[in-house]
C-alpha cells in the first residue's frame, strides 16, 4: 500500500501528544486541525509551478473557503480566486477580493437576483455552456447597469459541464458578442489528464472560429490540482485553477500528487468505543468526514495506524477495521487522520484550529462554507 510506505512522520511523538491534549482540551473531537506551515510550503509551491509554467495562479477557494487563506494565496501571487458558488464569492468580495471568477453555471444565482446585485459592486467572470444561462446572465447585466464577462466552459473528456464541440462555443460567444450585456472573456477547460492534446485541438480550432467572429480569448484558463504537472501542454493557456493542493488530502496522495508531509489538514478524533478485539468505533463519522470515498478503500488515513481502516460510517461514528493491526488503539486514544477528499470535509465545520510547529496559534472561520447557491 504506497500510502503506507510514504508514512514518515516528521513531527516528534512528544509535540503530537502535546498537541493532542491541547486541542481535546481545548475543542473537544472530532476537531478540524490545519498546519499552516505546510500550508505556506504548499502555497508556495504552486506559485512556483505556475511561475514556471508561464501560467498566471487563480486558486479555488472551495477548498478552504477562508478570506484569510485566500489572501495569503493572493499574497503569495495568485492574480485573483475562483469560486464555485455566488455566495461563496459574496464572502470572498466582503473580505476585499475583487478579481473573482466562478467556474460553474450559476443560472439559480443569476434568476434570484443575487448575481445583478453582486455584479452592481464589482465586475465578475462567469462560465456558462448554455444559452438558458447566458440569458439569466444577460437579465442581471441590464439589472446591474453593467455587462457580465462570460467564459465559456469546454469539456475535452471529463464529461462534466461544457460544451463538447469548438462550433458549440464559437455559437455561444456569437450569443454574449451581440448581447450588450454580456462580455465575452475567453474559454475554461479541466483536462483530463490524458486529454491535453485533445484539449489543444479544442482550443485551436475554438480560436479560429471566435476570430471570424472578431472575437479572441482573453482568458484560456485550466483546472484541478492533479493537472499543475500538465500546464506546459497547452499552447496558449493563460492561468490555472486549483483548489485541493492548499490543503491535499488522501485522493492527491493515490494521484500522485502529494505525500503526508504535504497534507496539511487532519482530523482529530477520539476512540469511543473498543467492544472487539478487532474493532472500534471513532467520533467523527459522515457529519465529519462525509461519504465521499474518491475510490479509495475506506473513509481516511489514520496517520498512527495506518493499516487500521474506516471501513463504515454512520452520521457520528467511524467503524474502526484494525484486522491488520498489530498495534492497536485504546478507548480514549485521540487519532489523526487525512481525510480522502479535504475539500467537502472542510464545508462540514465551523472552523479550522491553524497550528503551528505543533502549537495552536490561530482560529479560522470556514466563512463560506454552506454557500450553495
Amino acid at each position: 500500500m504506497p500510502e503506507i510506505d510514504s508514512l514518515k512522520m516528521v513531527d516528534s511523538p512528544k509535540t503530537v501528544d502535546s498537541l493532542k491534549t491541547e486541542v481535546i482540551e481545548r475543542f473537544g473531537t472530532p476537531c478540524a486541525v490545519v498546519d499552516l506551515d505546510v500550508v505556506d510550503r504548499n502555497i508556495a509551491h504552486v506559485q512556483a509551478l505556475c511561475d514556471r509554467a508561464g501560467r498566471a495562479n487563480r486558486p479555488h477557494i472551495k477548498t478552504h473557503k477562508s478570506p484569510v487563506l485566500a489572501r495569503r494565496q493572493l499574497d503569495a501571487g495568485a492574480i485573483g480566486i475562483t469560486c464555485q458558488k455566488l455566495g461563496e464569492a459574496e464572502v470572498m468580495a466582503n473580505a476585499g477580493i475583487e478579481d473573482i471568477l466562478i467556474a460553474t453555471n450559476i443560472i439559480g444565482a443569476a434568476r434570484s437576483g443575487r448575481l445583478a446585485a453582486m455584479q452592481r459592486r464589482l465586475p465578475l467572470k462567469i462560465c456558462a455552456d448554455n444559452p438558458v444561462s447566458l440569458a439569466a446572465y444577460a437579465e442581471a447585466g441590464r439589472a446591474a447597469e453593467r455587462p457580465v464577462r462570460v467564459l465559456i466552459e469546454c469539456d475535452t473528456g471529463q464529461k462534466r459541464a461544457g460544451v463538447e464541440t469548438p462550433g458549440e462555443a464559437v455559437v455561444l460567444a456569437k450569443i454574449v458578442r451581440d448581447d450588450p450585456a454580456l462580455e465575452f472573456g475567453g474559454l475554461l477547460f479541466y483536462p483530463p489528464l490524458d486529454g491535453w492534446k485533445a484539449t489543444q485541438r479544442f482550443l485551436e480550432e475554438a480560436r479560429a472560429g471566435l476570430a471570424d467572429l472578431g472575437l479572441a480569448p482573453d482568458i484560456i484558463s485550466t483546472g484541478g490540482t492533479p493537472n499543475l504537472v500538465n500546464m506546459d501542454y497547452l499552447d496558449g493557456a493563460t492561468e490555472h485553477r486549483a483548489g485541493t493542493c492548499i490543503f491535499n488530502d488522501r485522493m492527491m496522495m493515490a494521484a500522485g500528487f502529494a505525500d503526508v508531509g504535504t497534507c496539511a489538514l487532519t482530523i482529530f478524533t477520539s476512540v469511543v468505543s473498543r467492544a472487539g478485539a478487532t474493532r472500534g468505533i471513532l467520533d467523527a463519522g459522515s457529519k465529519t468526514f462525509t461519504s465521499d470515498t474518491g475510490g479509495l478503500n475506506g473513509f481516511g488515513l489514520i496517520l498512527e495506524h495506518p493499516k487500521a481502516r474506516i471501513h463504515k460510517m454512520a452520521e457520528e461514528h467511524g467503524f474502526l477495521d484494525l484486522s491488520d493491526c498489530e498495534d492497536r488503539p485504546e478507548i480514549g486514544d485521540i487519532l489523526r487522520i487525512i481525510p480522502n477528499h479535504v475539500c467537502v470535509a472542510v464545508n462540514m465545520v465551523d472552523q479550522l484550529v491553524a497550528v503551528r510547529g505543533g502549537n495552536i496559534v490561530d482560529v479560522l472561520p470556514v466563512a463560506a462554507r454552506g454557500r450553495l447557491v
